[in-house]
């Protein structure tokens, strides 16, 4: 009845089943009983109002039952979470990265993937790492869903039972994008999971740039982007020697973006704010960031390429 996509759907389905059904019983029975007791009482009928006491009985029957029901709702979620902290020795640890606003996995050795790909029938632990904001990934149709939070060490697992493509959500709001934090788990026969992974490339040998660290550190990529998506404000992305229109002094000039306008906007963002933006956003960064961690952040801008949109 309750068989699933991985080893954790029946536990989940079971104690859901048993809270729905029981809602359901409840809702349809006391509405009928209101109903009842609407015409059954009705003015024209019953012309004249008694007063009942009080039942000990029916006092006990009211709070023994719904103990019973909580009792076995307590029970059956149980059973079916407890399973979920148990990791297998044998269990393949994916390190799941989340960030604003996407999913990233570590396999080791430098190997990195947008997509969750796992092999068919093999438990998979996920260690849940965040790199900003609270996130939370889950996967539907494995019934498994955990916290991602900065700093915190947290983790989920489960074993897939059929080969195929499920979909991954994050169902923690974490800002502009939370909707578009999408991705897939992959379920591949051993053999093609062996292949795809030795075929995966190395890409996350290399650390990243000192000015990005700053930027990632200080919240700036939540608000600019580094592939000239349009958020909060303009994308780094092209930024450097790049000519555009700014306000300043309540006048709309032109200015190139040079280390001086870099320093300028960190140190007093609204002093000259690009056109189409909103002043007031942004905080200065004067007494966080020294000229050695503004200039460092200078250098990473000027990697990034043209904008091209």
């Amino acid at each position: 009845m309750f068989s699933g996509a991985s080893n954790m759907v029946e536990g989940v389905d079971r104690a859901f089943a048993f809270i729905f059904i029981t809602a359901i019983v409840f809702i349809v029975g006391i509405t009928g009983f209101m109903i009842w007791t609407v015409i059954r009482y009705n003015e024209k009928r019953v012309k004249k109002a008694k007063q009942f006491t009080g039942s000990n009985t029916l006092e006990i029957i009211w709070t023994v039952i719904p103990l019973i029901l909580v009792m076995v709702m307590f029970y059956l979620g149980w059973i079916g979470f407890a399973p979920m902290r148990n990791v297998p020795d044998n269990a393949m640890k994916v390190k799941a990265i989340g960030r604003m606003w996407e999913w990233q996995f570590d396999y080791g050795d430098g190997k990195l993937a947008k997509e969750l790909v796992i092999p068919v029938n093999q438990p998979v632990k996920l260690e849940l790492f965040s790199e900003d904001v609270n996130h939370s990934l889950f996967i539907p149709a494995f019934r498994v869903k955990e916290d991602v939070v900065p700093g915190y060490d947290n983790y989920l697992w489960f074993t897939p039972f059929y080969i195929g493509e499920y979909e991954i959500l994050c169902t923690e709001y974490c800002g502009l994008m939370h909707s578009g934090m999408t991705t897939k788990t992959l379920v591949k026969s051993q053999e093609d999971f062996d292949k795809w992974l030795s075929e995966l490339p190395v890409t996350g040998i290399v650390p990243d740039h000192a000015g990005l660290v700053l930027l990632k550190n200080t919240g700036c990529i939540a608000c600019h982007s580094l592939d000239g998506a349009r958020l909060v404000g303009p994308s780094f992305k092209g930024l450097y020697g790049k000519t555009q229109n700014v306000m300043a002094n309540k006048e709309l000039v032109s200015i190139t973006a040079d280390d001086a306008y870099i320093q300028s906007s960190l140190i007093n963002p609204d002093g000259q704010v690009v056109e189409g933006f909103n002043k007031g956003l942004m905080k200065s960064y004067e007494k966080e960031l020294s000229n050695e961690e503004i200039q460092k952040i200078t250098e990473y801008l000027k990697t990034l390429g043209i904008d091209q949109q």
